[in-house]
C-alpha cells in the first residue's frame, strides 16, 4: 500500500509538472486576446478535454504501440527521461521549452480563430514530454492497479489545467510574471529529478543491472 501511495505521488507530480498549466497561462492570454469571457471558458474547456483524451489514449495504448514497432521499454524510459530533463532544465531557466512549441508555432497560433486544439491542447498541454511521461509511468507499474494512479493523475491535472486557464487573468495578476517564473523553476527542479530517475530505471532495464 505504501509503495502504491508513493507511486501515486510520483505520477501526479510528474504529470502535473510536465503539463505545467501555470506556464501555459501567458500564452493562453496571448492567443485568446480580444475573446469574450465565455469564449475563453470554452477554449480552456476544449483544450483541457483534448489534452485529457490524448494523454489517456497514450497511457492505455502507447506501450503497446511501441512494442509493435520493436522499441523496448528500457529504451523508451531513457528517451522519455532525456526529454523530461530538457523540459525541466528549460523550466529552471524560466523559458518556454521548444520541445512543446516553437516561436513560429506561437506566432501562427495567434492568427488562428480556434486555438483550443493547436497549440493549447497540442503541444502545450499534451506535448511530447507529457505523452512520454504517462507512457513511462504506465510501464513502471505492474498490473491494472498500477494504471489507476496514472489515470487519476491525468484526470486531476487536466481538471486543474481547465480551472487555471479559466482563471488565467486572475492567476497572472496574483502571481505576476516573476511569480510564474519562480513557480516554473521549482517545478522544473522536481521534474529534472524525476527525469533522472526515469533514465536510471531505463538503463537498469536495458543492461539488466
Amino acid at each position: 500500500m505504501s509503495s502504491l501511495f508513493s507511486f501515486s505521488l510520483v505520477a501526479l507530480s510528474a504529470v502535473f509538472f510536465v503539463v505545467d498549466p501555470f506556464g501555459v497561462v501567458p500564452i493562453f492570454l496571448a492567443v485568446t486576446a480580444g475573446d469574450s469571457p465565455e469564449k475563453m471558458d470554452r477554449t480552456a474547456a476544449r483544450a483541457s478535454l483534448t489534452a485529457f483524451g490524448l494523454l489517456v489514449f497514450f497511457a492505455l495504448f502507447g506501450t503497446l504501440i511501441f512494442k509493435v514497432i520493436g522499441i523496448s521499454l528500457g529504451a523508451f524510459r531513457v528517451a522519455g527521461g532525456i526529454l523530461l530533463l530538457v523540459t525541466g532544465l528549460d523550466m529552471l531557466r524560466a523559458r518556454q521549452s521548444e520541445t512543446r512549441t516553437s516561436p513560429e508555432e506561437e506566432a501562427e497560433a495567434s492568427k488562428k480563430e480556434d486555438v483550443a486544439i493547436v497549440p493549447l491542447a497540442v503541444p502545450l498541454l499534451a506535448g511530447p514530454g507529457a505523452i512520454a511521461t504517462v507512457m513511462v509511468l504506465m510501464s513502471q507499474g505492474q498490473g491494472l492497479l498500477a494504471a489507476v494512479p496514472v489515470l487519476v493523475a491525468v484526470t486531476l491535472t487536466c481538471l486543474a489545467s481547465y480551472f487555471i486557464l479559466r482563471a488565467a487573468s486572475l492567476v497572472l495578476r496574483v502571481l505576476g510574471q516573476s511569480g510564474v517564473a519562480i513557480l516554473q523553476r521549482v517545478m522544473g527542479l522536481i521534474l529534472a529529478a524525476i527525469a533522472v530517475q526515469f533514465m536510471a530505471d531505463g538503463v537498469h532495464q536495458l543492461f539488466n543491472l
